[in-house]
């Protein structure tokens, strides 16, 4: 490999930097990174962004670190209220023979899934 002169070097280095767009945006207050289950918390980070063929990168150097654990949002704990049918109880507690809070049971169990309730009713007998 041939060895570059300074002058050479700093010639390239240039060219180099030419088509990126970097950006120092300095010292942020604190950077939050959240995930389904956990937070990340940076203080005091270094932000440096980077944009190169239309796509932006950004750096965060440093900064004390710490990481939380987060419940799930209160929409993702709701539970979906779900309306059976009279009908729908009354043809699964006859095809699997049961009682109609068993195949009522099953329904729920199995998301008002007619074919899966019978299913599994005919496979606890």
């Amino acid at each position: 490999m041939k060895k570059l002169s300074p002058r050479e070097l700093r010639r390239l280095q240039s060219k180099m930097l030419q088509g990126l767009d970097l950006k120092n945006y300095g010292i942020a207050n604190e950077v939050i990174i959240n995930f389904n289950d956990k937070k990340i918390i940076i203080k005091s980070p270094s932000i440096t962004s980077l944009k190169l063929e239309g796509e932006q990168v950004f750096q965060i150097i440093g900064g004390e670190t710490s990481e939380e654990k987060t419940e799930t949002p209160l929409e993702e704990k709701e539970e979906v209220v779900l309306e059976i049918k009279e009908d729908d109880i009354i043809l699964v507690a006859q095809q699997a023979n049961v009682s109609m809070e068993e195949a009522k049971k099953a329904l729920q169990e199995t998301n008002g899934d007619l074919a899966k309730a019978i299913l599994l009713l005919k496979s606890r007998k």
